[in-house]
């Protein structure tokens, strides 16, 4: 961005965040935690702009959907987690010391409920879920990019858009429920790139969605004709004939064109009407 603002070249820019994922208790389990898990760890393990970085449930609900994941986890990646051949590696060596880092943390590590094994000669960490981490620690302030999932638990799931709107705006923020009033809530209360409800992901395979972010996940946005759209200049043209040529907006502006033009700015067609005949207000009052 920085190279093309140089040039003052347009962009879209598109960067990440951290994307969090609110489950309510009326949900098909099983569906939802297969689409979690694809949406963050058979992502790249969790390597992705769009992936779940974070989940925020009930504190009543919360063991129920940790078993599931784990199910899920072993559903489709096997018993094996760590040499699981559909399991991505994480990036770079540097990108491995940054994830123990932040799994490693005081307030972070005695969090974890799943996982946390890890093979550096082989850059693998297990899919790893930790519950009720800290919000003043480092996994819950900057974006994961990796299989760690911390798991945030409420009494009300409406205390999650305080959670949510204490971050910068995320890329795209999921919400599992069956609830109607709870996805319309959701909609108007959080702000995000984009929303995925009951489904991670896949809301990037419709051409017919913008993809894009908000403020710190990004700006502008694009697929199918949103990308063309994107590069466009929409020029504006107007054309005038030569009737209708109102003396009012030439100078020189006496006090009567003054009263005429506030009076059509206002919209007061009484004003208008008084301006138009040489009243004023001053006049009849």
């Amino acid at each position: 961005m920085a190279a093309a603002a140089k040039h003052l070249t347009p962009v879209i820019l598109e960067l990440g965040g951290k994307c969090p994922a609110v489950v309510d208790s009326n949900i098909d389990l099983q569906v939802t935690a297969r689409r979690i898990v694809t949406g963050k760890w058979a992502l790249n393990s969790g390597q992705a702009c769009i992936a779940v970085d974070y989940i925020i449930t009930t504190k009543s609900f919360a063991p129920m959907l940790i078993e599931a994941l784990k199910n899920g986890l072993k559903e489709c990646f096997g018993e094996n987690l760590m040499e699981s051949k559909d399991m991505s590696r994480i990036v770079s060596k540097s990108q491995f010391a940054r994830l123990v880092k932040l799994l490693d943390e005081d307030k972070v590590s005695d969090k974890i409920v799943v996982g946390g094994q890890r093979d550096e000669n082989k850059l693998r960490i297990a899919p790893t879920i930790l519950l009720d981490v800290p919000q003043d620690t480092e996994i819950m302030k900057e974006e994961i990019f990796g299989p760690l999932l911390p798991i945030i638990t409420v009494e009300k799931l409406e205390e999650s858009y305080d959670i949510i709107k204490s971050k910068p705006k995320p890329l795209v923020a999921y919400l599992f429920t069956n609830n109607d009033q709870l996805k319309q809530d959701y909609v108007q209360n959080i702000s995000s790139g984009g929303m995925c409800i009951n489904d991670t992901v896949i809301h990037l395979t419709v051409p017919g969605l913008p993809f894009g972010g908000v403020e710190e996940s990004g700006m502008g946005s694009y697929h199918g004709k949103f990308s063309f759209d994107g590069f466009s200049h929409k020029k504006s043209v107007m054309y005038r004939s030569f009737d209708g040529d109102a003396s009012v907006r030439y100078p020189p502006y006496t006090p009567q064109k003054q009263r005429l033009l506030k009076a059509l700015i206002s919209g007061n067609l009484l004003r208008i009407i008084q301006a138009l005949i040489g009243w004023s207000n001053d006049d009849v009052e």
